[in-house]
This record gives structure tokens, sequence and C-alpha cells, in this order.
């Protein structure tokens, strides 16, 4: 604890799990600057206080590296919040006098559009569990909003998870003739549906689709009001914060981002205004180039986004996402760039198999880290790797569903990292899989106490559903459904201590910051949360309602409710 001068922040009185090599605790941290001086006991740390250090007492509470989310899409949770929520409503009834209330508020003519129909994070049970079981139709909502344009959003898929489908949303008669919807309408892609009356073949305003994001609004609908760069302006500004009260103070968004979604992280950068830690990557959007090839693009990209890319510790630049994809949905998404709707990333950047193989070969000739989704571009992976070894790269396997043995081990040879995405394969749908697997496969679930035994690095991420990492860190102990207790691969479960390191540490390495954050150690940067309750011995189903009461990031306090 040799330290030139008085720190500026002593934290004392606390339980500091530091998650390092030896599992240390400490009761107190002393923060120069944005980094951590030293750690200790109280009395060994309060000799280092000068009259300018600030000092706080943790009382007790348990304290640890701040989170870090390996898939994070942190961007998409203040988007939640543009438009007025329709959560909590039970009938057909309450939908309109909702509706009625918002128009009250509203100049003739301006458009009222809402968040979807159900409650947040998931909207599931719409319309079941409204008393009707339906939405309400244009004519309903005509006599609420005469004068005023209606359009209640679909649901963002992803927040649902596989199988949430159709995406609905309902207009009344302005919106409709304002998009000039008719029953002679021809759709852009028959996984739409527009709804009818059966008698008079009328619209009824309600349309569902059958895609994981939403095709209306980019086509039939695409009058209606979008976000604009300032709704994502104080959207990001509202993650920040969802994010910091939860502990969390990195994001890496692996699943890459988008041109309209980059431009303000930089923006908040020349500002000073992040107070979540970025590691972004690039979503490019392919059929947006002409005639610009994959080689030239990326020979165009490799001064800022190639190897670690670019940036600093509070936004950093890298690599790039793929996927095997192109399907009609998102070719109709893709017309509609720069703009992403809710997800932040271009729907392009998944394509053809022969395409996504030229990208990944392309950018293994390039030193490009590449990320995708799921194992079925492993093959492709390993044919880079004959041509230029990728092993010190880090390339990235996101939202891991099942692995086998044997893809283990090729995934270790190649020196992938992976991150999970429990939300939906453990908490949501691990049982059913497990049965769709048969009992000599359930191990494959996620198995991250294989990966641990192969020497598989691996993170926790949230993919914003929800945006807690207690959610997962919870998920990877008790290894249960979340509604029904249903065990998912027991075999597999960490202990508290493992799975707080894949939040952390985890986190850490897949942006090569390891030696930077991940731990509490002398030299590291001071991203800590002190938590509302001991992860280490509070009721094991708790874990998940565990939030932070005082987060700081690099020093600075950016969420506080401990100290008033």
């Amino acid at each position: 604890m040799n330290i030139r001068t008085s720190p500026d922040l002593v934290l004392t009185g606390g339980n500091f799990l530091t998650l390092d090599d030896a599992s240390r605790t400490c009761q107190a941290i002393a923060i120069a600057g944005d980094r951590i001086a030293a750690i200790g006991r109280d009395k060994d740390i309060l000799t280092l206080v000068g009259p300018e250090t600030r000092r706080i007492d943790l009382d007790g509470k348990t304290a640890m590296p701040g989170l870090i989310d390996g898939h994070a899409h942190m961007d998409n949770e203040g988007l939640k919040y543009v438009y007025p929520s329709l959560a909590g409503l039970n009938s057909v009834a309450s939908v309109l006098e909702r509706i009625e209330q918002l128009v009250a508020n509203s100049a003739v003519g301006e458009w009222v559009v809402t968040m979807p129909l159900g409650d947040p994070p998931y909207y599931r049970g719409i319309p079941e569990s409204l008393r009707e079981s339906r939405f309400p139709t244009r004519w309903e909502l005509d006599e609420v909003s005469p004068n005023n344009p209606v359009y209640i959003k679909p649901v963002y898929g992803y927040w649902r998870g596989l199988g949430g489908f159709p995406l609905t949303s309902a207009a009344n008669s302005l919106a409709l003739a304002h998009a000039e919807i008719t029953q002679d309408t021809v759709l852009p892609w028959d996984g739409i549906e527009i709804d009818c009356d059966p008698t008079s073949g009328e619209p009824t305003g309600i349309f569902r689709e059958w895609a994981p994001v939403s095709v209306v609004e980019t086509t039939l609908m695409k009058v209606v009001p979008r976000f604009s760069q300032e709704d994502r302006r104080s959207a990001l500004e509202k993650s920040m914060a969802v994010y910091n009260a939860l502990g969390t103070t990195s994001v890496v968004e692996t699943h890459g981002i988008a041109s309209e979604v980059m431009a303000l992280y930089r923006e908040f950068t020349e500002q000073d205004r992040l107070t979540v830690r970025a590691h972004l990557m690039v979503s490019p959007s392919w059929n947006t180039v002409g005639s610009i090839g994959t080689t030239e693009m990326l020979r165009d990209w490799y001064s800022w986004a190639a190897g670690r890319g670019i940036g600093n510790a509070m936004l950093s630049i890298g690599g790039l996402y793929t996927r095997v994809g192109g399907s009609p949905d998102a070719e109709l998404r893709s017309r509609a760039m720069p703009y992403t709707g809710w997800s932040g990333f271009a729907p392009d950047s998944e394509q053809p198999r022969e395409k996504v193989r030229e990208i990944v070969l392309e950018a293994a000739r390039n030193g490009f880290r590449v990320t995708t989704l799921y194992t079925d571009i492993l093959d492709i992976f390993e044919e880079a790797d004959r041509i230029t070894p990728i092993r010190d790269l880090r390339w990235i396997i996101s939202h891991i569903r099942t692995l086998s043995p044997d893809e283990i081990k090729r995934i270790r040879d190649l020196g992938i990292a992976v991150t999970t995405q429990t939300n939906r394969w453990i908490a949501d749908r691990g049982p059913s899989l497990g049965r769709e697997l048969g009992a000599d496969r359930e191990d494959e679930i996620v198995p991250l106490r294989q990966l641990i035994d192969a020497g598989v690095p691996f993170a926790l991420a949230t993919d914003n559903c929800p945006p807690s990492l207690f959610h997962p860190i919870w998920h990877i102990v008790a290894r249960r459904h979340a509604d029904t207790g249903e065990e998912v691969a027991p075999s597999q479960k960490l202990t508290r201590e493992e799975a707080l390191r894949a939040a952390t540490a985890g986190g850490a390495y897949l942006t090569f910051d390891e030696d930077e954050k991940g731990t509490i150690e002398p030299g590291k940067l001071a991203d800590i949360a002190v938590l509302s309750e001991d992860v280490m011995s509070i009721d094991e189903d708790h874990i998940k309602d565990i939030s932070s009461d005082l987060t700081i990031v690099g020093g600075k306090i950016v969420h506080d409710i401990l100290t008033g």
C-alpha cells in the first residue's frame, strides 16, 4: 500500500470479494484517480486518508468487481421508455381507456404510438391474458381516437425468446389511411398477415408477422414515426443508468453495432458521458455497400477495426459480427438502413453461408476478430484457422445453446471464447430442450462445467432479456427453469464464486482486458459494485433479485442509493 498521494476515495467496512486468483477478501479499498490504489483492512487503508479523501462506510455490505455483460444490447434497454407503456392492462376496454388518455394529451393529428401490449420484460401471454383474448380492432381504436393516427407497436421478438410468434401490432383507421393499407394491399413477404373482417373483407387494423423482428414497421407501416436520433440519445442515457443500477460497469456488444448507434457511443465518449465501458463490434450492412467487395471493405476498416481495434478504456471498437442468415425478412428490414429499429445492429450482417465464408476467411487474412451466434459455422472458423491461425485473436461464439464434447474440443483448439444466453436456454427453454435431446445428451445444454474442465474461456451475458446479470448468475448456480423449478443439466452447476468470475473476469477476457479489470486488485481500474445483498449467502433463488446500492466506474460514482 505504497502510494505517493492520498487517495481520492476510500471504501471501508465492507466485505470485498476480490475474485482474484487467491480468492481473497478484504474490508477496504483505496482509489486514486481511476485505479485501485490499495486493498486491505480498514485500519491500514484509513492510514492513507488525506484531507481531500472522501470516505464511504459500507456498513458490512458485500462489494465485488463491476459486472461485465458479454452480449448486452445495452442501447436496447432505454428504447423501452420512449413510447408510453401499456403494461398491466387486462382487457380491450382498458387498452382503449389508456389510448383515450394518450389522445387527450396529444395535438389533433399527432401520431399516438405505444409500447407493445403486455408486461415487460418479456411481453408474454398477449392477447390471451386480455379478457377478450384478442387485440382491439381499428374501429374500436377509432372510437377513442377519431382524429389521431394510433399504432400499438409489436413486441421485439427476441424479448420473448424463440417461439414467441406471431408478433402482433394494431392500428386505427387513420393510421391505415396514412399507410394506404386496404384489402387490396400486396404483402411484401408471406410471413406477414393483414387480418381482415370475414364479412366485409376490410382490414381490421391488426397485423401478424412470423419473424423475430418486425417487418411491418419498415414496410407496410413505415409511415409510423421511428426512433429519432434524439430518442436514441436519451435512451442510451437511460440504458446506462439501468445497467449501472444493476452493478454492470462494462458491456461487450458481440452481436455488433450499426452505424447509427455507434455514432452515439462516440458522441457520448467525446462528451465524457459514458458511465458504462463499452466494446463495440461492427455490424456491417453488406446489402448497402453496393459494388464494394468484402476484401475492399475489410481493408478499408483495417486501420481501426482489426486486431483489438481502437479506442480507450471507456469505448473501444474492433472486430465484426457475422452469421449465416440472409432470410427474406432480414433483407426487407435492411432496406431501411441505416435505421435499425429496436435491434441496433444491421439485419444484413447475417448473410447466406457462402458469403459468410468469404467474410470469415477474409477477416482471418486481415487479422480481424470475428463473433457469431451458435456453432453452425465452426467448420468455417476451422478453415480460416488453416489459412491464418486465429487462436490469438480470441474469436467469439455467442449464445451457446448446446455443445457436444467434440464441439468443445474444437472450440478449445481454436482458442475461441464463448458467451451464454441462459435466460433462454436454461431459465426458459431448458427443460423442453432437455426432453428434445434425451437424458443421454442433457449435459450438453450450456455445459459450463465441461467448459471449465476443458479450459475454454466463457463470459455471462444478458442479451437484455432482462438486463440484470444476476439472472444468469442465478441460472448457472441453480440450473432451474424460472417458473417450474425443473432442473436443467444439474451436473453443469457452478459455484457462486465461479459464476461471479464468469460475470466479471470472463467478460474482461473477451476484450483482452484481464489485466485491467474483472478483479479487485491494486493497479486495476476502479470498477466496483456494492451489492444490495450478500451474493455469497443469500437464498439461492433470490440471487436474481440483487442490484447495486453503489456503482463506481473508473473511480467515479455513477449510481448511488447508499449514501443518499
